[in-house]
């Protein structure tokens, strides 16, 4: 049976070489005596991979061309279930059914959402995604960095991000127009937000990278509406330098911040 051509629509680029699909399978260091969500398996090269090292693999894609096709070829293996559809729309928790590792090759235009979507809880004990370059080095840029962001942060508060190795271009097909890289992350077990501040955090971050540029004072102004002295006393109170920029501040600053209001 012909496999579907690639499309453009679903960002598809699939992972050919075997030695990177299972470097990135060795990289998740899944055992027998785990459970690992695919996300967007494509052709099943990872999943292959991935099969023979987890103890079972759930794998989710949107394609429905490329689902029976999946289906077809893990018919006997029992270690092996499908769900189709959005990975936005799923509980991952429920879905893995108790601790789980996550995997996939994200489409390049939809990662910052997966990314947020896979830190809620309960968060996988280790994930690894194959994203664009530019991607990873956002994710684990250090403060007061060209790269570092919003994502930095977000990402950093919740986990320890790591860059593992690079994935060229020609390595996929089609081939994108960018390179690609590999990043685990592994959820803190001292994360510098409560799971009922990590809503608000995000927005804080979000919020004042969008002003990136303005000193903090100006910031907290324009964020929460405040007049010079209300907003001085709350960077009195997180112990933050009025005249700084949001690049500057780490994870632990912006929950100060957050806390100080």
């Amino acid at each position: 049976m012909p496999l579907p051509r690639p499309k453009k629509r679903l960002g598809q680029h699939f992972l050919t070489d075997p030695r990177l699909l299972a470097r990135i399978a060795d990289t998740l260091g899944a055992t027998r005596d785990d459970t690992v969500l695919e996300i967007g398996p494509g052709r099943g090269a990872l999943t292959a991979a991935l099969l023979e090292r987890a103890g079972h693999v759930r794998a989710i894609e949107l394609d429905r061309e490329l689902a029976p096709l999946l289906r077809a070829r893990w018919a006997d293996e029992p270690r092996f279930a499908l769900v189709e559809g959005d990975v936005l729309a799923q509980d991952l928790g429920a879905l893995a059914g108790g601790p789980y590792l996550l995997a996939g090759n994200v489409p390049y235009n939809i990662t910052t959402p997966i990314l947020f979507h896979a830190m809620r809880r309960p968060r996988p004990l280790r994930a690894v995604y194959l994203v664009q370059r530019e991607v990873a080095d956002r994710i684990v840029a250090a403060p007061g960095s060209d790269d570092y962001g919003a994502l930095s942060v977000n990402v950093q508060a919740l986990a320890t991000a790591e860059f593992c190795f690079g994935v060229p271009a020609r390595a996929f097909t089609p081939p994108p127009k960018v390179e690609s890289a590999v990043v685990r992350i592994t959820p803190r077990v001292d994360p510098v937000v409560v799971a009922d501040e990590e809503e608000p955090f995000r927005l804080l971050v979000q919020g004042a990278f969008g002003l990136r540029r303005k000193q903090l004072r100006r910031v907290v102004r324009t964020l929460w509406t405040l007049d010079a002295p209300a907003a001085d006393a709350i960077l009195a109170r997180a112990g933050l330098d009025g005249d700084a920029r949001p690049e500057v501040l780490g994870p632990a600053d912006f929950a100060r911040l957050l806390r100080a209001r």
